[in-house]
């Protein structure tokens, strides 16, 4: 789910964990539906909603019908899901270059929702060919969008204002209404191998946020953004640039789709360039104070890349599990697998209050629950809720196949990991970048997601090949159990280290930055 998470969706679990006084205050109050914070933020989260139904379904099938409808191996349906995975976020934060830039954010965003309605009708329609060009488009429309929208919203508030969380708050739900939406219908039908009728529905989604879009046109104009002071003709330009740039990238994206090796290769490059630039630049840095807290993001980025990379199996290898391996009969009723990602969707919605009213008992009793400390946690829980696959397999019965309370279990801890590393990840950034540097290190962060994905797709083709639970049982077991020992092995790790990092964190006087700071 948390491949389509934004900063600013963040940012608001994150207050919840770290327990922000301006939305407590507001929590202690009444949370303002949009429509009495900003004009447009009522229409910004049923678009949000909508706009969320497709992603959600292609994230959650995507590897069934490659497998199933396409008969690709599971290796190709699953490197194909790595390098949807990678571009989706890598074009995020080209999607934050180009809108406000380039083309306004409405536009760039209604534009996006366009690509996605004719690239889930060629996924439906036109089979394996329509599935890379589909997936070009919807990757084009959707990985530049989802900035787009959120800088929409952004833009209704003041930095200070207390509504703003409310909002936000508000447009987080309507995209988890739009996950839980799209993954139970996604499941629906899934169980009738209706593939055509399903992508289909997907479109409609994207149709309905066009139609919300376009009636509230006037009230989600940028305010606050470049494009606003370019002359007429500078204007032109720049939106004919942006609609090249546009066009140019849905056949380079497909390219890349068909070489899913040469893609994941590519992506991997840059990612070792952009760490070793950081690496440099952190070794170079003259403010100690803030070179400490460069290293500490480096540390941090590891654990990071760790959890992520378990985390991104859900739609890959742990999906074909989960068809394949586990008994989805329950009494007379079948689940789909895709009804199994809901999990992390409850969890995520009712679990944050639920964690930050914990956190913030806990921290008035004087526990230390810092970033270090919830890194260290987060990779342990997902550690432990893949440890629990093994133990379903060993239990599992005469046929092979693995009780599904023992998924659900894996699930839930899987999402209480989430809960306590993703909300923090992209505030911790602005935390401990120096100024200059944010942008570099913002970047890097999501990359960081990016490369997990492809790292996921390699995890995913050591995995067993279509079998019988019986004779595939053995190679899930052995590859849960080293996913999860190694991830318990990076949390204990930083739990050895966790005085340091909260050292580099918290720095140390620094003579020649304060004489600097004085002048």
């Amino acid at each position: 789910m948390l491949l389509q998470f934004s900063n600013q969706h963040l940012e608001v679990i994150y207050h919840f964990n770290l327990g922000n006084p301006t939305l407590n205050a507001v929590e202690s109050t009444t949370i303002a539906p949009p429509s009495h914070v900003a004009k447009g933020t009522l229409a910004l989260t049923i678009i949000q909603t909508f706009s969320t139904l497709g992603f959600a379904v292609l994230y959650s099938t995507l590897v069934l019908y490659a497998t199933k409808a396409l008969g690709f191996t599971d290796a190709q349906a699953t490197a194909i899901m790595g390098v949807f995975g990678a571009f989706n976020y890598g074009l995020h934060l080209f999607g934050g270059v180009l809108g406000g830039r380039l083309l306004s954010n409405r536009a760039l965003f209604l534009v996006g929702m366009i690509l996605q309605i004719f690239g889930c009708y060629a996924i439906a329609t036109y089979a394996t060919t329509g599935l890379y060009w589909g997936l070009a488009m919807f990757l084009t429309g959707s990985g530049l969008n989802v900035t787009c929208i959120n800088m929409m919203l952004t833009q209704r508030f003041s930095p200070d204002d207390p509504k703003r969380e409310s909002a936000f708050i508000w447009n987080y739900s309507g995209m988890n209404l739009g996950f839980f939406i799209g993954f139970t219908v996604a499941g629906y039908f899934q169980t009738t191998g209706n593939y055509h009728q399903l992508f289909l529905y997907a479109s409609l989604g994207n149709l309905i946020a066009i139609i919300a879009i376009l009636i509230n046109w006037r009230y989600l104009k940028d305010l606050t953004t470049p494009l606003l002071k370019a002359t007429r003709s500078q204007y032109i330009t720049r939106l004919a640039l942006g609609f090249a740039i546009i066009i140019a990238l849905v056949p380079l994206i497909k390219f890349l789709l068909t070489l899913t090796s040469l893609a994941s290769q590519i992506m991997l490059a840059i990612a070792a360039a952009v760490v070793l630039l950081l690496i440099v630049f952190t070794w170079i840095h003259k403010h100690k104070n803030e070179q400490r807290k460069m290293k500490a993001y480096l540390i941090l980025s590891v654990g990071s890349l760790v959890f992520w990379s378990l985390y991104s199996l859900a739609p890959m290898g742990l999906q074909l599990f989960i068809d394949r391996n586990v008994n989805l009969h329950v009494g007379s009723f079948d689940i789909a697998p895709q009804w199994i990602q809901n999990i992390n969707t409850i969890v995520i919605v009712f679990g944050g209050p639920l964690m930050s009213h914990l956190f913030t008992r806990l921290r008035n009793k004087g526990f230390n629950i810092d970033i270090p400390l919830q890194f260290t946690v987060s990779l342990i829980f997902i550690g432990l809720g893949f440890l629990l696959l093994p133990a379903g397999i060993h239990f599992s019965g005469a046929n092979g196949m693995v009780n599904i309370n023992w998924i659900i279990g894996s699930y839930v801890l899987q999402s209480i990991g989430e809960l306590l590393i993703s909300p923090i990840g992209y505030a911790m950034v602005g935390k401990l970048a120096p100024r200059h540097y944010q942008g570099l290190m913002m970047g890097s962060w999501m990359m960081v997601t990016g490369v997990a994905s492809i790292i996921a797709a390699y995890f995913s083709e050591l995995m067993p090949q279509d079998g019988a639970a019986m004779t595939t049982n053995a190679g899930y077991s052995s590859i849960f159990s080293e996913l999860g020992i190694a991830s318990i092995a990076v949390g204990i790790i930083l739990a050895l280290i966790l005085p340091t990092l909260r050292g580099l964190i918290k720095g140390k006087k620094d003579p020649q930055h304060a004489e600097t700071a004085m002048a």
